[in-house]
C-alpha cells in the first residue's frame, strides 16, 4: 500500500488520491516518486476512510498539531474521505486543517462544495498558476477546458466568502509580470498570495 501519511519538512501530510483533474507542466509528480518521509506516493487504487483512520490510529502524531491534504493527487476527487477524516482528525487531536488543491473540486464533484468545505478546514492553499485562463489552460491542461479558471477563481471568493484562511499560489516558472497580476488577482479576491518555488527533483 502507497504511503497515506507522511511528513514533509516538518509538516504532516496527508496523501489519499492520486486522482487529479489536471496535468500541470510543473507538477512535482512528474519529476520524482517520493516526497519528504513518503517513499511509495502512488496508490493502486484510493485508500478508503477505515484505511486512512487505520494509518492514523497506528501514527504517531504527538509532534504535530496541523495536518495538510496534499500528496500526490487533488485531496477533492475523495471528498467524502478528506471531510470524514478532517473530522476525525478534528476529534482526535485538534488539529488545524489546510487542504491544497487546484480549486477545481466543484467541478469534480458536480455541485458545490465550499461550503462542506469550509465548514471542517481551517485554511485553504489555492493554485491560481496563471493570470488569465489560456495561459492558465496551457500550464494545468486541465481536463474542464478553458472554464477551468473561472471556476477556479469562483471557488477561491467562496472560501475567502465563508470565512476561512485562503491562500493563492503560482509556481515561480512564470514571467514576473505574470505572478505580479497573478498577486492583483489574490488581492482582489480578499486571499493571501505565494509564488512557490519549483520543485523538480
Amino acid at each position: 500500500m502507497a504511503d497515506i501519511i507522511y511528513d514533509f519538512e516538518g509538516g504532516l501530510y496527508f496523501n489519499i488520491t492520486n486522482e487529479c483533474p489536471c496535468d500541470c507542466v510543473f507538477c512535482v509528480r512528474n519529476n520524482k516518486d517520493e516526497m519528504g518521509t513518503g517513499t511509495h506516493m502512488w496508490h493502486e487504487k484510493a485508500p478508503t476512510f477505515e484505511e486512512i483512520k487505520e494509518a492514523i490510529d497506528s501514527a504517531d502524531l504527538s509532534g504535530y498539531s496541523s495536518a495538510v491534504f496534499c500528496g500526490y493527487g487533488e485531496p477533492t476527487c475523495e471528498f467524502d474521505n478528506l471531510i470524514k477524516t478532517a473530522k476525525y482528525l478534528k476529534e482526535k487531536f485538534g488539529f488545524k486543517i489546510r487542504v491544497n488543491t487546484n480549486g477545481l473540486g466543484s467541478l469534480v464533484n458536480g455541485r458545490d462544495i465550499t461550503e462542506e468545505l469550509c465548514r471542517n478546514i481551517d485554511s485553504v492553499s489555492i493554485s491560481l498558476n496563471a493570470p488569465d485562463k489560456e495561459r492558465y489552460l496551457q500550464l494545468t491542461r486541465s481536463k474542464f477546458g478553458i472554464d477551468s479558471f473561472d471556476a477556479m477563481l469562483n471557488f477561491a471568493k467562496k472560501c475567502v466568502k465563508n470565512g476561512i484562511d485562503v491562500r493563492m499560489t503560482v509556481v515561480d516558472i512564470i514571467k514576473k509580470e505574470e505572478i505580479e497580476k497573478c498577486a492583483e488577482i489574490a488581492a482582489s479576491i480578499g486571499a493571501k498570495f505565494d509564488a512557490r518555488a519549483y520543485i523538480k527533483e
